[in-house]
Formats: C-alpha cells, structure tokens, sequence
C-alpha cells in the first residue's frame, strides 16, 4: 500500500497535475517481399519467339518451293509428299533467320511417315503449338516457390495457447507500464482498466490506476475505482482513507467510509486519527476525543494528535483536559510555526 500512503500524504502539496501527453509512436514502415524471377513471363516469351520464327521460316519455305497454300489448310498429296520432304532437305536455311534451328526439330515431327498407305503428314502449325507447353511447364511450376512466406506470422501466434484469467489481467497491467514508461497516460489507462476488467482484485492495477486518475485531475473516475475496490474487500484501510480524503474534498463527510473499515483497521493510529479529524468537521467530538486517544495510543509524541483532541475536548467543555492537551502539543516539538503559535494563543487564552 506504500502507493496509496504516498497519494494520501502527498495529496495536499501536490496540485494533480497532469501525466505527460501522450506521444505518437514512431512508425516504422514494413519492407516489401523481394520480388520473384519472372519465370512465366520468360517462358512466354521464349514460345512468342519460337512461333514467329517458325512461322517466318516456313513462309521462306513455301516461297522457295512455290506452294501457295500452307500445309495446314491445304492437305498434301500422299504422293508429292516424298517430293517435299525432299525439297525440305536440299533448300539450305538463310543465314539470316535468327531462328531456324529451334523450329526445324518440329518440322522434321511434322514429315509424313515413310509408309504414306497408313497415316497422313500432320500440319506443322499445330506441332509448333503443342511444342510450347513443355516448355511452360517447368515455369509453372517454379513460379509457386516464390510466394511470400507465411510461417513468420504463424510463429508469433502459436495455435493452442491460452491465457487464464491471472495471466490475462498481468499482461494489461504490463501494457500499462510499457505505455506509460513512452508517456501514453491515457492508453495505459485504458490497459489498466481492461485488466481490472479482467481480474477486479488485480491490486497492482487498481492502485496504478487510481493514482493515474488522481493526477489526470479525475477524482469521480477515482473515487469509483475506489468505492469497486472496497466493495470486494474492505480490509483495506489505506484505500478508504483515501477514497473518504477524496470525499471530503468533494463535500461529502466521508464518514461511511472510514466506518466500514474501522474493523479491520486495528491499531493503526493513522487510521484512527484521519476518523477522529473527519469526526471532528461534523461536530461529532466526543466520537473524535475517542479515535484520538486510540491514535496516541501508538504515537504519544505526535503533537498535532494531541492538539486536535484538545480542540474537540475544548469543544465538549472539558477545559482542564484540554489545557493538558494544548500542553503535550506544545511539548511535543512536531508542530509547525503556525500550529505552535495556534497552541500558543489558545494556552492564554485559558490562562485569562
């Protein structure tokens, strides 16, 4: 509870002031995936090639031979088929054809058969055609290996994990201070209330957050947080003290709240003291002569203890305990200039 006790002796020194501004994070752009060969395009390329240069070395051939139609609309005669073939083979290729040499494997497929009685010369065209897919299919296939990977991803949300509810609400709470350690106050709020969300006995993230709220100058959102803690265990004095401080600087007494604790607040002489000066605003002094005394039970040497009992003592008209009171104050040495002139005034007085 050293965070809460912080807050309660801090509270009146301090203005709230604010959490730093939440600050945007640096954005780091994502590489793009290294692109792939192009191998499709490649091969595509390779069969455009092929199919013009075979069709330009054919269009020679019929020019030399003086055919006019091209053996794929016109079927040849089994009996010039020899004749051709053979034409085929003396004709010397041009040396300026880039590309004979890929095209002339299909057109020796293409010949006829040497026994013209049983199968017919297929057309070259369709030879070339069927050609071009064995080459795509290598392309193809490669192609694949290239895709962008997955298994990274899959790395970083292993399958099957899951989180209990302790676990759940220990990671908000450690977003929370990831965020505020870069100055995010209101995303690590945000994180702090999902974990109580989560896990509401989450301690560490009731009190971080009740501390945040404090200083964003939000005392309702606080005095929420509060009032949910202490409903689920009101075994804790510090955060009553708190929530009753926040209380009476919002106008209310504050009482309540102190008293559903008090049970569990058993020789805490802090306790009993901020019940005694709560007691006191009300004008419920025998009640806060009462606490007092308890308190200095612990601390007999805290001067300020015993000048608020000699105040309420004064006011129950029990003035020979009172001149004691404002005595013990005085002696005590704890008080500040202007308590110990106070203490001062009040002893003449007295002394009239």
């Amino acid at each position: 509870m050293s965070l809460i006790n912080k807050m309660l002796q801090d509270l009146d020194a301090r203005g709230g002031q604010p959490g730093l501004a939440a600050g945007a994070p640096e954005i780091k752009p994502v590489a793009p995936p290294e692109p792939s060969f192009p191998w499709l395009r490649v091969a595509l390329a390779a069969t455009l090639v092929a199919v013009l240069g075979g069709s330009g070395y054919l269009a020679w051939r019929l020019k030399q031979g003086s055919v006019a139609p091209p053996p794929a609309e016109v079927p040849l005669d089994l009996s010039k088929a020899p004749a051709q073939a053979s034409v085929a083979q003396e004709v010397p290729a041009p040396p300026a054809a880039p590309a004979p040499a890929p095209v002339e494997p299909a057109v020796a497929e293409a010949a006829p058969d040497p026994e013209p009685e049983k199968t017919e010369p297929k057309p070259v065209e369709p030879k070339v055609a069927a050609a071009a897919p064995k080459r795509e299919a290598p392309a193809l296939k490669r192609a694949p290996a290239k895709a962008v990977p997955k298994p990274a991803l899959a790395a970083k949300t292993p399958a099957g994990k899951v989180e209990t509810t302790a676990q759940r609400s220990e990671n908000a709470y450690r977003r929370a201070l990831a965020s505020l350690e870069d100055g995010r106050v209101t995303e690590a709020i945000g994180h702090l209330e999902a974990a109580l969300r989560v896990d509401p006995r989450h301690e560490a993230s009731r009190q971080t957050l009740v501390s945040l709220l404090i200083e964003a100058r939000r005392p309702e959102e606080a005095i929420r947080q509060l009032g949910a803690a202490l409903a689920l265990d009101p075994r804790q004095p510090a955060m009553a003290m708190l929530l009753a401080r926040l209380q009476l600087e919002r106008g209310s007494p504050g009482i309540d709240t102190l008293m559903r604790t008090l049970p569990y607040a058993a020789g805490n002489g802090e306790y009993h003291a901020f019940l005694a000066g709560a007691l006191q605003r009300e004008q419920r002094h025998r009640e806060a002569v009462e606490h007092y005394q308890q308190a200095l039970r612990t601390a007999p040497q805290n001067g300020v203890w015993w000048m608020g009992m000699a105040i309420s003592l004064q006011a129950e008209q029990r003035t020979p305990e009172a001149i004691v009171a404002y005595r013990k104050a005085r002696d005590s040495g704890a008080l500040s200039p202007e308590l110990l002139g106070f203490v001062d005034r009040k002893l003449k007085q007295f002394a009239q």
